[in-house]
């Protein structure tokens, strides 16, 4: 238990009846089961009710299976390929990009930023794990692409993997072409690093046009070494601990097992634990309790420390495009603190009444703990905290924050890790994942697909092919 992670919401309970999250234990339960009932649905390959349509609970159950199949399979399991493919790459190149767009890139990047050092791709090789990491192919931004070209221009080897479920994301499938010349001009068209530099991560069929997914066809015809699958029944913003995530963790170093074992261990929990000792359960009844009664529909996740910032706009993501239907779901904000209390944090405590705060707060820093030295001069009278470690007054910041938040009767709660590692941050991950498609199915909105999004793309397309006649 000392590894898993806790939340813990007693400053918020005590700005409410307690007795409400009883009265809704029964419903959110009853959504825990409809959950269970939706993986069995897909297992089943049974017809899926329209009602139900679509249906991406793959993600729930697939940590666990992931590991499983490496005890049965070995070398052949998605994690042995995935292993056997990265570890001559991270040997080989100084620069890897990954290609995607949403969900396609924003998990690797909370990956990268939570679990590898701070300012990683600056460090020395010999300091590194692997290649520096960039990521593009998740926006039209014309000078931001051709800087990252130049980069590589005059970088060592490089290469890159693209991510496209369906293969025909207009920003991604730009920066693939534009990305995919200037590696054939540097290597060689029919080279073999042409053909092992370049790894593909694609769905087989794309759920759109029902037809074999344009990357994959492109992939194939190509010839490149590796290409790996994006399963069906888990959607984009869901694919973390697919190879979406898992292949660029791999080219870093992490351990990806372990990755996997957090976010089986707290699903584990999650199916089995009552309320009152089930982080997913609690959390979603608390975020659910505090938007109905108080109209708390503004939700912060507020990090303490910067190298969890790219995780809370990944959960930004995520809860925007699953719950953002029908005129209905919470606002997310993810803010850095204490950087974010010189901004936002006047307007959070004396602001409008709408913010449910949940600090998320690493108990033991990744490094060594700086230290404040003693200064003879003493101009700026720091000398009476000398001694004092950079966490202690990190934690002295957290405490004075949640009493001022407390005084002011602003709500707010704590997930707290033990430390920031692989095992930690996929709890973390999929307690954020089980928590959002658990409210959606509490208040009746389906959290799979994200039709706003797709009515972008349909309009994006109609005037560019306009533009082109």
């Amino acid at each position: 238990m000392d590894d898993m992670l806790r939340y813990e919401a007693e400053r918020a309970l005590a700005l409410i009846d307690r007795g409400r999250l009883k009265e809704l234990e029964p419903r959110l339960t009853a959504a825990r089961q409809e959950l269970l009932d939706d993986v069995a649905l897909l297992d089943s390959k049974a017809a899926v009710p329209a009602s139900k349509e679509p249906l991406d609970a793959g993600f729930i159950e697939l940590p666990r299976r992931l590991l499983d199949d490496v005890v049965e399979s070995g070398g052949a399991s998605l994690i042995g390929r995935i292993l056997r493919a990265a570890l001559p790459l991270r040997d080989e190149l100084e620069d890897f990009v990954v290609l995607g767009i949403g969900g396609s890139y924003m998990g690797a990047r909370a990956l990268c930023e939570a679990l590898c050092p701070a300012f990683y791709n600056f460090l020395p090789r010999e300091r590194r794990r692997g290649p520096r990491l960039f990521f593009e192919g998740n926006n039209l931004d014309n000078d931001s692409l051709r800087g990252l070209l130049e980069v590589l221009q005059v970088s060592g080897r490089w290469g890159l993997s693209v991510i496209s479920k369906s293969g025909g994301t207009l920003e991604t499938a730009v920066a693939f072409r534009l990305f995919r010349r200037a590696l054939d001009e540097r290597y060689g068209a029919s080279s073999d690093e042409a053909r092992r530099y370049i790894v593909p991560i694609s769905g087989e069929v794309s759920a759109v046009t029902g037809k074999k997914s344009r990357l994959r066809e492109l992939a194939e015809a190509a010839g490149y070494e590796h290409v790996f699958p994006i399963p069906d029944g888990v959607g984009g913003r869901f694919s973390i601990f697919t190879a979406v995530g898992l292949f660029p963790a791999a080219m870093l170093g992490l351990d990806i097992e372990r990755l996997l074992a957090g976010a089986a261990d707290i699903t584990d929990r999650f199916r089995s634990r009552p309320p009152g000792d089930n982080p997913v359960l609690d959390y979603t009844a608390v975020c659910h309790v505090f938007e109905q009664d108080r109209g708390c529909s503004i939700r912060v996740l507020s990090t303490w420390g910067a190298r969890l910032e790219a995780l809370g706009l990944w959960y930004d993501q995520l809860l925007s495009e699953s719950l953002g239907k029908e005129e209905r779901g919470a606002t997310p904000i993810t803010v850095v603190n204490t950087r974010d209390l010189h901004s936002r944090g006047q307007q959070h405590q004396e602001g409008a009444l709408d913010k449910l705060i949940t600090n998320v707060l690493v108990e033991a820093p990744a490094e060594p703990p700086l230290e404040l030295p003693r200064d003879e001069r003493d101009h700026d009278q720091l000398n009476q905290h000398a001694g004092k470690t950079l966490p202690e007054f990190l934690r002295a910041a957290f405490d004075g924050t949640n009493r001022a938040y407390a005084d002011a009767a602003r709500p707010t709660a704590d997930i707290r890790l033990p430390r920031l590692d692989e095992y930690t941050v996929g709890q973390l991950l999929q307690m954020l994942m089980l928590a959002t498609v658990l409210e959606g199915r509490l208040i009746g909105i389906n959290p799979y697909g994200q039709p706003g999004v797709e009515a972008y793309k349909r309009n994006m397309e109609e005037i560019l092919r306009g533009r082109s006649t």
